[in-house]
């Protein structure tokens, strides 16, 4: 018997968005496949995009090597998206246990971000699907993906009376109603999806927002990055004001201002694009710029600078990823400098570029005890800690190059070991599903 490190699905169109199920399907907690389920996003240039669910096509892929005359993943079930979705999740682990007031017990929730925020109910107990592409038979078991609802508030800062483009969201672990979204104009909004209301929308940048996320274990703090080229803390219960926790640095050799009355402005910075917190240390985030080729790790309890700074990739970053486990792993995608990297089982970091090149980051010889500084029970945030050197990391624990740009990387959670009608035993472990055009590799960590 041969433990499968990788398995490959090719969708019928280039595939952005994408995450990894958080947990498995009501009433099938035992069986291997239900934890093998992605849901997927195309991205084309038209109001035709799809969103689908896929899965395994047979399970016994997992474990055995003379597989291979069938493809990995199949299509459970597709439905049409209209533009692209920027952004696409399911729903936490905690929302199995959740006092929903209109979800189906057996029903699991996704959610997507593009011209809306949209909340998408899946389940497997309908009538069976049927493809619309050859060959790519939808499994049996009447998968069904309805949409719930669109939710699209008027903006505060646009005179229309729809809100603007949504660019990401973040779904909280800890009440799972709350989904906090941010927008080109300038704006975030947290949202009760289990009621289709805004509860509030605030003016969060200077420019566009590209990106937010909730401080893991709170209902009130989420942080945000921009075309600004800043990071920003909100608390809800104390709106009047935000905490800078980054600023990218101004550009250096920029002409004096003139004598006009912006001659004051801030310089214009390269925006930063993406942030997440290191759910193993929640002091911890990292973020890149644009066209960037370095990863930004930023303490928060030393607001300024970044405390450490990944430096492997050639060309631009276009994603990261921490490991759900405590192992402080992190993942990023981009261009590699060096040739040789060893392979590791440890925990990490991820992040996907345009070198083509998934790196694998272990940060955890370089972080300081979460229990060195408490969090203040007052606000939620860190107490400060002195300020500590800039740490440049250059060698990643494992890369994997892939056969074309990586677009985005989604973590799987820890995966436990399962037994199947063969007799065989599934090995435990993490996995990372990589976007490349239309095909996605799932990796095993």
């Amino acid at each position: 018997m041969t433990q499968t490190t990788s398995l490959q699905y090719e969708a019928p169109w280039p595939v952005y968005a994408l995450d990894w199920c958080k947990s498995s399907a009501p009433g099938q907690s035992l069986r291997p496949r239900s934890a093998f389920r992605l849901g997927i996003a195309s991205l084309t240039e038209d109001y035709r995009n799809r969103i689908a669910i896929v899965g395994l096509q047979d399970e016994r892929v997992l474990v055995e090597d003379d597989y291979t005359e069938y493809p990995d993943f199949v299509t459970l079930v597709e439905a049409q998206h209209g533009y692209p979705a920027t952004r696409l999740q399911w729903q936490p682990s905690t929302a199995n246990s959740f006092a929903w007031s209109q979800k189906a017990a057996n029903a699991e929730l996704l959610a997507t971000t593009g011209d809306a925020l949209r909340v998408w109910e899946y389940s497997s107990d309908g009538a069976a699907a049927v493809s619309a592409y050859v060959g790519r038979q939808v499994s049996g078991g009447g998968h069904k993906l309805t949409l719930k609802t669109a939710l699209s508030g008027q903006s505060k800062v646009q005179n229309n009376t729809t809100g603007a483009p949504l660019t990401s969201f973040s779904w909280n672990e800890k009440s799972p109603s709350l989904i906090v979204t941010s927008s080109i104009d300038t704006t975030c909004t947290v949202w009760n999806i289990d009621t289709s209301t805004a509860i509030t929308q605030l003016i969060a940048h200077d420019r566009e927002v590209y990106d937010v996320a909730w401080l893991p274990g709170s209902t009130d703090i989420f942080v945000s990055v921009g075309a600004d080229g800043s990071l920003r803390a909100f608390d809800l219960r104390s709106l009047e004001h935000s905490t800078i926790l980054y600023e990218t640095p101004a550009p250096k050799n920029v002409p004096p201002p003139t004598a006009s009355p912006s001659s004051s402005a801030r310089p214009p910075t390269s925006p930063l694009l993406r942030i997440a917190f290191n759910p193993a240390d929640t002091n911890y985030m990292s973020t890149f710029h644009m066209d960037g080729t370095e990863v930004q790790i930023l303490d928060m309890r030393s607001p300024g600078q970044p405390v450490m700074e990944l430096k492997a990739h050639r060309a631009q970053v276009n994603a990261l990823g921490w490991s759900s486990t405590d192992s402080q792993l992190l993942a990023t995608a981009g261009t590699f400098r060096s040739p040789a990297v060893p392979p590791c089982t440890t925990s990490y970091v991820l992040c996907a570029g345009d070198d083509c090149q998934l790196l694998l980051w272990d940060i955890s010889p370089h972080t300081q005890a979460p229990a060195a500084s408490p969090r203040n029970a007052s606000t939620g945030l860190s107490s400060p800690r002195p300020d500590v050197k800039k740490r440049v990391l250059t060698e990643p624990v494992m890369a994997y190059t892939g056969t074309s740009e990586i677009t985005n990387l989604a973590w799987s959670p820890h995966i436990a070991s399962m037994a199947m009608n063969t007799g065989h035993t599934t090995a435990p472990g993490e996995w990372i599903a990589v976007a490349m055009g239309k095909s996605i590799k799932a990796l095993k960590v």
